[in-house]
C-alpha cells in the first residue's frame, strides 16, 4: 500500500506511448519495474566492481554501501532525481597511494573526509544556489581536472597488464568490439562484457584460482573496516571533491534535460546525498560513491526515469552484497583482466575531460585557457609531488590546484590588462570598415 502511494502508475503500466516518458514520480507495473531495476544493476556492475578490484577493497562491502547510498540519495532528493550511486573512479589514485603508504584504513579516512566536504558543499549550494560552482570551476578547469585524474592512473594499468599481457590484450579487444558490434543496451555494457571475455581467457590460461569461492558461504555480512585519519595523506583526496561536484552537477543537468524538469532546486540535495553516501562508505570500508552515467544510458534507452526502478536496483545490490561467495567470485578476477579493463577505463576518464572542453567549446587559442590546462596535465601525468609539513600533495592534487589557481590568476591579470578574451577587440575581417 505504501509503495502504491509513492508512485503513480504511468498509463496502463505496461506501455509507453511514443514521445512520452515515465517520470520520476511514476512507475510501470511492478514486473516491468523489477526488470528495469535489474538492468540498472547490470549497467553499474562492471564499473562499480572495478574500483574494489583495483584497490583491493572488499567487493561485497562496496556493493553494500552502493545500495545503501542509492537509497539514501533517493530519500534526500525526495525521489525527484533518479540516480544510482556506484564506485567513483576519482578515488582510485588517492586510494592507491594512501593504501600503499598507511593501509586501507587510512584510505577510508580520506574517503570519509571527502564525503563530509561534499556534503558541506551541497548544503552551501542548497542555501546559496549553484552559480558559484560555475564561476570557480568553469568547463576549462573541470575538463582539466577530470582528464588528469584518468591519465595519472596510466602507470597503474600498465603494472597490471605486465602480469598477464595476453589476457589483457583479449580484454581490451573484447571491450572495443563489444562497443561497436552490439547495439543499444548491450553496447553500453562493453566494459562488463570485456571483463567476462577476459575472465574466460584467464580460466583457459590457468590464471584464476577459484578455491576461495568454494570455501565461502552463500550468505553472510560484508567485511566492515573502520577508518583512521592520517593528515599527511588528506591532500591526496581533496581534488576528488571537485570531481564529485562536477559529476553530480552534470548528472542532475542531464536528467533535467531528458525529463524536461527544472532540477536546479534539488542540486544541493543531490550533492549532500552523495556526500553522506560517501561518508558512510568511508566509515565502514566501502569505495566512495558518485552518480552513474551508465545508468543514465539505461534511462535514455528505456525512457523510464522512475525512481521506483532505482529502489529495486538498490534492493538487488543489497541482496548480492550479503553473499560472501559472490564477493569471492569477484575477487578471483586476475591482474591481466584488470589491466586490460583499466587501460580502456583510465583513457576514457581522460577523454571525458576532453569531451567537457569540446561540448563547451573551450577556446585554447587564448593563453588564459591554454596555460592552466598545459601545466595541470603535466603535473598530473608525471605525478609531481610536494610536501608541506606533514601534508603530501601529489600529481592530482597539484594539477587540480594549478588548473583552478593559474586559470583565475591569469584571468584577473588579463582582464586588468585588457588582454582577456572578454575584453580583446577581435580584428575586423580583411577589407571590412574599421
Amino acid at each position: 500500500m505504501m509503495a502504491r502511494n509513492l508512485w503513480t502508475v504511468h498509463g496502463d503500466g505496461r506501455h509507453i506511448t511514443p514521445g512520452e516518458v515515465v517520470a520520476p514520480e511514476e512507475r510501470l507495473s511492478w514486473p516491468l519495474t523489477i526488470g528495469i531495476g535489474a538492468q540498472h544493476v547490470i549497467a553499474m556492475f562492471g564499473a562499480t566492481f572495478l574500483v574494489p578490484l583495483i584497490t583491493g577493497f572488499p567487493a561485497a562491502t562496496t556493493l553494500f554501501f552502493s545500495a545503501v547510498g542509492t537509497l539514501l540519495f533517493l530519500i534526500i532528493t525526495a525521489g525527484r532525481v533518479p540516480s544510482y550511486l556506484g564506485s567513483s573512479f576519482a578515488f582510485l589514485a588517492p586510494i592507491g597511494a594512501a593504501t600503499g603508504a598507511a593501509g586501507m584504513s587510512a584510505a577510508l579516512g580520506g574517503i570519509l573526509v571527502v564525503g563530509v566536504m561534499l556534503a558541506i558543499v551541497g548544503l552551501i549550494v542548497h542555501v546559496a544556489g549553484a552559480r558559484w560552482i560555475d564561476v570557480v570551476m568553469p568547463p576549462v578547469v573541470t575538463g582539466a581536472i577530470v582528464a588528469l585524474i584518468g591519465l595519472n592512473l596510466a602507470p597503474a594499468a600498465w603494472g597490471n597488464v605486465q602480469e598477464g599481457p595476453v589476457t589483457a590484450a583479449v580484454t581490451i579487444a573484447a571491450i572495443i568490439l563489444a562497443a561497436v558490434v552490439f547495439r543499444g543496451f548491450l553496447g553500453r555494457l562493453s566494459i562488463l562484457l570485456g571483463v567476462v571475455a577476459g575472465y574466460v581467457m584467464a580460466l583457459f590460461r590457468g590464471e584464476v584460482d577459484t578455491s576461495a569461492i568454494d570455501e565461502a558461504a552463500w550468505f553472510g555480512l560484508p567485511e566492515f573496516t573502520a577508518p583512521t585519519f592520517d593528515p599527511a595523506l588528506l591532500g591526496l583526496f581533496l581534488p576528488v571533491v571537485l570531481v564529485l561536484i562536477a559529476e553530480n552537477v552534470g548528472h542532475v543537468k542531464s536528467v533535467a534535460a531528458m525529463t524536461g524538469r527544472d532540477l536546479d532546486p534539488v542540486m544541493g540535495r543531490a550533492l549532500m546525498a552523495d556526500g553522506l553516501a560517501t561518508t558512510l562508505a568511508g566509515a565502514g570500508g566501502g569505495s566512495g560513491t558518485t552518480t552513474y552515467a551508465e545508468n543514465i544510458g539505461v534511462m535514455a534507452a528505456t525512457r523510464v526515469y522512475s525512481t521506483a526502478a532505482y529502489v529495486v536496483a538498490a534492493g538487488f545490490a543489497f541482496v548480492l552484497s550479503l553473499s560472501p561467495k559472490f564477493g569471492e567470485l569477484i575477487n578471483t578476477v586476475p591482474a591481466g583482466v584488470l589491466g586490460g579493463a583499466a587501460t580502456v577505463l583510465y583513457g576514457m576518464i581522460g577523454m571525458l575531460g576532453v569531451r567537457i572542453w569540446v561540448q563547451n567549446r573551450v577556446d585554447f587559442s587564448h593563453p588564459v585557457n591554454l596555460y592552466p590546462v598545459a601545466v595541470a596535465l603535466v603535473l598530473g601525468i608525471a605525478n609531481y609531488s610536494w610536501s608541506a609539513g606533514n601534508m603530501l600533495f601529489e600529481g592530482i592534487a597539484l594539477g587540480s590546484g594549478a588548473a583552478i589557481g593559474v586559470y583565475h590568476l591569469m584571468r584577473v591579470i588579463s582582464r586588468a590588462r585588457g588582454t582577456s578574451p572578454d575584453t580583446v577587440e577581435e580584428p575586423a575581417p580583411e577589407g571590412a570598415a574599421r
